[in-house]
């Protein structure tokens, strides 16, 4: 091909003398297993990355699993002392605190408790004062109510009294303008 010498076809080997003697097409044995066996590498090398792979991922493995080993220990021993701190030193703090201000708080709950009764008595006391109220008003509209119907048929009668009374004096007053009338007219 480029080199200007001689190609050998496949299957086939050269003469070790140089020469061109052709063998068979498969050629000996032990040069096709050779063969086979430098094909075997080739491809291994150029396109069986497995072991390269497996290699990697195992190195990567075990390094992730160190770190994350690592990484884990920190984490648990920083628990470790805060679950320490906390027992020795902030809950002991806390349950003190609290015994000294939980009687303040009671106290002031105490207090705002008797200061609501307090408030919800008067309040119950004021509605019961404008309930009576309330109702001695209603009583009360309502006698004068029944003494105001009681009067009505006597005032009815005094204005109907008046009323035929006025009737009468303008029938005698338009009585009198008549004959007036009638005067004047026969003038």
């Amino acid at each position: 091909m480029s080199g200007g010498g001689t190609e050998t076809p496949v299957g086939c080997e050269a003469a070790p003398g140089g020469g061109s003697k052709k063998r068979d097409s498969l050629g000996t044995a032990g040069s096709a297993h050779l063969i086979i066996k430098d094909l075997g590498e080739i491809h291994s090398r150029l396109l069986d990355h497995r072991p390269v792979i497996q290699g990697e991922t195992r190195y990567f493995v075990k390094e992730f699993e160190e770190k994350r080993g690592l990484r884990e220990m920190r984490v648990l021993e920083n628990l470790k002392n805060m679950i320490h701190e906390t027992n020795e030193h902030t809950l002991p703090k806390c349950r003190d605190t609290m015994r000294d201000n939980l009687s303040q708080v009671l106290q002031r709950l105490q207090a705002a408790n008797d200061s609501v009764c307090r408030l919800q008595q008067r309040e119950q006391e004021r509605k019961k004062i404008h309930s009576d109220h309330l109702v001695a008003s209603e009583k009360q509209h309502t006698l004068q109510w029944d003494d105001f119907m009681k009067e009505q048929p006597n005032k009815r009668a005094e204005v109907d009294e008046e009323h035929r009374k006025a009737m009468g004096r303008l029938k005698e007053q338009y009585a009198e303008m008549e004959k007036d009338l009638a005067k004047f007219s026969t003038f």
